[in-house]
């Protein structure tokens, strides 16, 4: 109706709220767990508040700028030298999806859905895949989005609460002459990703630009303070619009077990991340986290705000998102092909 207010309008309002009693609370990454729980609550109540257009775009816009900044000469060098292990870290996280899958086929889900509702890719891409092979798209989709809310709510407060209290590191220098720069850069080379049809573009559109000039020219600089905040902000709202009563309601036994799938995975990419810091020379803790069944945008949040090492857990991230978007076909059409 002309004159009425947009179905988004009070999201930001109640986002902002939930983040401010988050950092009241000291919880780990505020502003996007409490903006999150605090629009779900709304949404469950049954006010159905929308999602800010273009919101988590430009919250992953955002973030993935300042995690790119990370990514300076020595630390390029570093994920260089160590890149047999961080192939390593991508495949033993992608065999975590073995679990959901022998969990899901046990509970009567057919081939397809437990398949791709068990990888560790993003969601979108999983949900088309799974319509392309007769599988139960809802059911991915939900998959999906349960286990990115329970790591976003459980991985950082275990790595906040379960390592040792550290002095925060000086913030880096401002420099507005190369973020007028490398921001739109970034921006546009998210577009050409996604025109390209690549998976999460406004996380490795913006990642990229930033990653390769601050290699290329050793810049050593960093975003204000309070743009980490704003996309923090940005994603929990725009994450929490996927929830509500009904979602919650459908398909219970299904839900339970991709948060009985979830948990197991967590504990195991521990153990395999613990496992691979102790033969290596590499921070223990933030292969824990690289290795973890999450979406980028929140473990890299989490290792920046534990001072952990962004670029480590960016590319075990970035190469398992790769290998499943270029393997998860094939190797299903493989599998099916041979037990069919």
């Amino acid at each position: 109706m002309r004159g009425t207010l947009p179905g988004w309008w009070a999201t930001p309002l109640i986002g902002a709220l939930g983040g401010w009693l988050a950092t009241l609370a000291n919880w780990p990454l505020p502003w996007m767990v409490g903006s999150l729980l605090a629009v779900i609550a709304v949404r469950c109540s049954g006010w159905l508040v929308d999602e800010i257009p273009r919101g988590r775009q430009t919250g992953q816009w955002i973030v993935a700028s300042a995690i790119g900044l990370h990514f300076t000469s020595e630390v390029m060098q570093q994920v260089l030298t160590h890149f047999g292990v961080i192939l390593a870290g991508a495949i033993g996280t992608l065999l975590l999806g073995l679990i959901g899958i022998v969990i899901l086929l046990r509970s009567g889900s057919d081939r397809a859905t437990a398949f791709f509702a068990s990888m560790p890719g993003g969601a979108s891409e999983m949900v088309v895949l799974a319509n392309r092979h007769q599988a139960e798209p809802a059911r991915v989709a939900a998959a999906h989005s349960l286990r990115l809310l329970l790591v976003v709510l459980i991985v950082p407060a275990l790595f906040t609460w379960g390592l040792p209290s550290m002095e925060p590191p000086l913030p880096a220098p401002v420099s507005w002459s190369w973020l007028a720069l490398l921001l739109p850069a970034g921006g546009l080379l998210a577009l050409l990703w996604r025109r390209l049809g690549q998976p999460n573009p406004w996380m490795l559109g913006p990642l990229t630009a930033c990653a390769v000039a601050s290699v290329a020219f050793d810049l050593h600089i960093g975003l204000p303070g309070w743009a980490g905040a704003l996309g923090q902000w940005l994603i929990g709202c725009s994450l929490a619009c996927h929830f509500d009563r009904p979602f919650f309601r459908s398909a219970p036994a299904f839900l339970l077990r991709i948060l009985l799938f979830t948990l197991l995975a967590m504990f195991v990419a521990a153990a395999l991340g613990g496992a691979l810091g102790w033969v290596t020379t590499l921070d223990k803790a933030s292969l824990m986290l690289g290795m973890m069944p999450g979406g980028i945008t929140e473990l890299c949040l989490t290792a920046e705000a534990l001072q952990l090492s962004v670029a480590l857990v960016t590319a075990v991230q970035v190469l398992r998102l790769f290998l499943v978007m270029f393997l998860a076909e094939p190797v299903f059409r493989l599998w099916h092909r041979r037990w069919s």
